[in-house]
């Protein structure tokens, strides 16, 4: 059974950083591109980042691009997302997801396999 879990979120002060990890089991994560994607309260959900099946291309939303990296490691079967310079407006639960496809869009509805989210509080 294919399954993704999350892991990596806390509490952080602004200015702090975090890394996400997305856990594969059930599967082999080489095949698919990876998307992370965030649920605020009251917000509409939004793509954060995503990670072609290679590792070779990634996209970024401009909120977070300069201070979000993410990254897969493939032999551990997991990708990464490390968030630098975090801001009060990142605070979400970050969920990933996993498709098999090639290259990845930061669409929802492309992605058909998601976690179970982690939650990301960044307050002082």
């Amino acid at each position: 059974q294919l399954q993704l879990v999350e892991s990596g979120g806390g509490l952080v002060r602004p200015g702090g950083s975090l890394r996400l990890s997305c856990a594969a089991s059930g599967f082999t994560l080489d095949r698919y591109a990876i998307g992370w994607f965030r649920q605020a309260p009251g917000k509409e959900g939004e793509g954060v980042s995503c990670i072609s099946r290679s590792g070779s291309s990634t996209n970024y939303a401009s909120s977070v691009k300069g201070r979000f990296t993410i990254s897969r490691d493939n032999a551990q079967n997991t990708v990464y997302l490390q968030m630098n310079s975090l801001k009060p407006e990142d605070t979400a639960v970050y969920y990933c997801a996993a498709e098999p496809q090639l290259l990845c869009v930061l669409r929802k509805d492309d992605f058909g396999s998601w976690g179970q989210g982690t939650q990301v509080t960044v307050s002082s």
